[in-house]
């Protein structure tokens, strides 16, 4: 679940770079909230394939099953979160230079983290988190 972090680090500084804003504190306020948003959607999938585990699910099944059952509360999640800050990315008014930084962390953070959790978290679950293999 925590792989998810560097996932999100990822589009929160290529964001960053790619707007010319800087690293402020309302950016680091928005690298806080995204990490929590980014972990949240790590927990989601990986207690899924846990449980689908404890099902009696093959092994092959458990990360294809649970990848597509819990794509919907993922998207939503960070969908929701990405709508809700398009207001802050367009002010212009008075403490748009304070709400700008933050929302483009969050949105650009989102965007990478989602689409790799999505992709490479149950890749590296199917790798690294099965049952113990013993050598024979």
């Amino acid at each position: 679940m925590l792989v998810n972090i560097p996932f999100a680090l990822i589009g929160g500084v290529f964001a960053l770079v790619l707007t010319g804003e800087y690293l402020s504190v309302p950016a680091s306020v928005g690298f806080i909230a995204l990490l929590g948003i980014a972990v949240l959607n790590g927990v989601v999938l990986v207690s899924y394939f846990n449980q689908l585990r404890a099902h009696g699910l093959p092994e092959d099944r458990i990360v294809v099953d649970g990848a597509m059952r819990r794509l919907r509360p993922v998207l939503m999640t960070a969908s929701i979160t990405a709508l809700g800050l398009i207001p802050l990315l367009f002010a212009s008014g008075p403490g748009s230079e304070v709400q700008r930084p933050l929302a483009i962390v969050v949105i650009g953070g989102l965007l990478s983290s989602t689409l790799l959790t999505l992709i490479l978290l149950p890749i590296l679950y199917r790798r690294y988190g099965g049952t113990p293999r013993v050598a024979k």
